[in-house]
C-alpha cells in the first residue's frame, strides 16, 4: 500500500537526472549484441571476434588449478593480493616483453583483469572532460567504450596517410576546451580492419608523440597471432631505443592473454614506465583492490608450461581459416569491393560500395541468408563509415567459411541492384 501510494503521487526518482554527465555516452556494444546470434544454430556468424573454445588448452588449465589449490598454496590463492599482481607472473610477463625487445623489470608491470580494464584505467587517468584522444579510423569499440566515460573529444589518428601537423592537432584541441593527451592504437592485425603499422609509420607516430608531448597508447592484444611475414618491433621497444630506458619513455603498452590462453580468466596486464604504474596501482586499489589471486596463479602456471605450443597450435588454425576467408572472398565478392589482408589476427575488413550501409546490410543478411558479421560504423568515432563492415574468421571451420562467404556475397549483389 505505500509502495503504491508513493508511485501515484510520482515520487518515484528521476534517474537520468542523478546520473552523471558521463552516463550518457554509454553505449551498448553492437558486438556484445551480436554475439547472441551465436545461440541460434541457423546462424554463420563472422561478427564475434573472439577465440575458438575448442582450441583452448583445457588439460593445462585443468591441471593448473589442481596444483594450486592441491599444496600448501591453495590458502594463498584463495587470498587476497597484492594490487601491483601475482609476482611470478609479472616475471614471466617481463621475460615475455624482454623476447619481444621491451627492456623492462616488474616495476613496469601491473596485472590488470583482462587489457579492456587497462584501457578504463588509461582514460580515467590521462583524460579530463574536453580532453582530445587521438584514435584511428576505424578503431577498437571497446576502447572508444572505455575512454568515452571520461567525455574525450576524439581526433583522427592516421599514421600512414596523415596530413594533420601537430599544431593542428593542438589547436583543434584547444577551440574544444582541452588538450591532445594520448594517442591509442592496435600496431599489429587491428581490431577492426587486420591491418598492421610498419616500422616506419611507427616512428612516426612517436615523433608526433613528441611534438604534442602526449601518451601513446599501444594495444598488443594480437601481437602473438603473426601467420606471414617478419615481426615489428613494439612502438614500447622503439621508445626504448630513442630514450634509453623505459622509465623516460612516453608509450604505455597494453597486453592480454585473452587470444592465446583464455579470455574467461579476464588477466591482462600494462607495461609501462615505472612511475606511471604506480599512479595505476593507486587506480587498482580503489577499483577491485586486486585482480583474482586463483586466475593470475593459474594462468602464471599454464603460461609457464603451455604457452609456446599454444601460441603454435592457435597460430597454425587461425591461419588455415583465414586463408579459407580470402580464398572465398576471391570468388564470391562483386567486382568493386575490396577486402584487407591481414597478416595475422583474427579480422577481415570489407568495404562496401559508396552509399551502400552496413547496418542495413546486416537486417538483410540475417533475415536473407542467415548469416552475421559487424558494420563498420560502430568502429569510427565520428560515426563514419557506414560502407564498411567486419568479418571474423576465428570460430569459422570450412564449411561455413565457404558457404557464409558465398550468401554475404550474393546479398551484397543484390543490394546493389535493389
Amino acid at each position: 500500500m505505500r509502495l503504491a501510494a508513493v508511485c501515484q503521487e510520482n515520487w518515484t526518482l528521476d534517474w537520468e537526472a542523478i546520473f552523471a554527465t558521463r552516463a550518457g555516452r554509454m553505449r551498448a556494444s553492437e558486438i556484445r549484441e551480436l554475439l547472441k546470434l551465436l545461440e541460434q544454430p541457423d546462424i554463420i556468424s563472422f561478427a564475434g571476434g573472439i577465440p575458438d573454445p575448442a582450441l583452448f588448452p583445457n588439460e593445462a588449465f585443468r591441471a593448473a588449478y589442481a596444483s594450486v589449490l592441491g599444496d600448501a598454496s591453495a590458502g594463498a590463492a584463495l587470498q587476497y593480493s597484492t594490487s601491483e599482481g601475482f609476482p611470478p607472473l609479472r616475471d614471466w610477463v617481463v621475460r615475455q616483453m624482454q623476447r619481444i625487445g621491451v627492456a623492462c623489470g616488474p616495476e613496469n608491470i601491473l596485472i590488470t583483469s583482462g587489457s579492456q580494464q587497462a584501457l578504463d584505467y588509461l582514460g580515467k587517468l590521462l583524460l579530463s572532460p574536453g580532453d582530445t584522444a587521438l584514435v584511428t579510423w576505424p578503431t577498437y569499440l571497446g576502447a572508444l567504450q572505455a575512454f568515452n566515460a571520461y567525455e574525450p573529444r576524439y581526433d583522427r589518428l592516421a599514421p600512414v596517410e596523415g596530413n594533420m601537423t601537430p599544431s593542428a592537432y593542438a589547436d583543434a584541441a584547444a577551440k574544444a576546451g582541452g588538450r591532445v593527451k594520448f594517442a591509442y592504437l592496435t600496431p599489429d592485425f587491428a581490431n577492426p580492419t587486420g591491418e598492421t603499422l610498419d616500422r616506419a609509420g611507427r616512428e612516426r607516430v612517436l615523433d608526433l608523440a613528441r611534438e604534442l608531448d602526449i601518451v601513446v597508447i599501444e594495444d598488443t592484444a594480437y601481437q602473438s597471432l603473426r601467420y606471414d611475414g617478419a615481426d615489428v618491433p613494439p612502438i614500447l621497444a622503439l621508445d626504448i631505443a630513442r630514450e634509453g630506458h623505459i622509465d623516460l619513455t612516453r608509450t604505455i603498452s597494453c597486453g592480454s592473454f585473452s587470444k592465446t590462453l583464455a579470455p574467461g580468466l579476464r588477466m591482462g596486464w600494462i607495461c609501462a614506465a615505472a612511475g606511471v604504474i604506480r599512479k595505476l596501482v593507486l587506480m587498482k586499489q580503489a577499483s577491485d583492490l586486486h585482480s583474482p589471486t586463483i586466475n593470475q596463479m593459474v594462468m602464471h602456471h599454464v603460461a609457464e608450461h603451455a604457452f609456446p605450443a599454444q601460441v603454435e597450435k592457435i597460430r597454425g588454425a587461425y591461419r588455415h581459416r583465414r586463408d579459407r576467408m580470402l580464398a572465398a572472398l576471391e570468388r564470391h565478392m562483386p567486382e568493386g569491393v575490396p577486402w584487407s589482408r591481414p597478416e595475422g589476427g583474427m579480422f577481415v575488413w570489407v568495404t562496401l560500395p559508396d552509399g551502400m550501409d552496413g547496418a542495413r546490410l546486416l537486417a538483410r543478411a540475417i533475415e536473407a541468408a542467415r548469416i552475421a558479421f559487424v558494420p563498420g560504423r560502430a568502429f569510427h568515432a565520428d560515426g563514419s563509415g557506414a560502407n564498411t563492415l567486419r568479418l571474423s574468421f576465428s570460430l569459422a571451420n570450412d564449411a561455413a567459411i565457404d558457404q557464409g562467404i558465398e550468401r554475404l556475397g550474393r546479398v551484397i549483389r543484390e543490394a546493389g541492384t535493389a
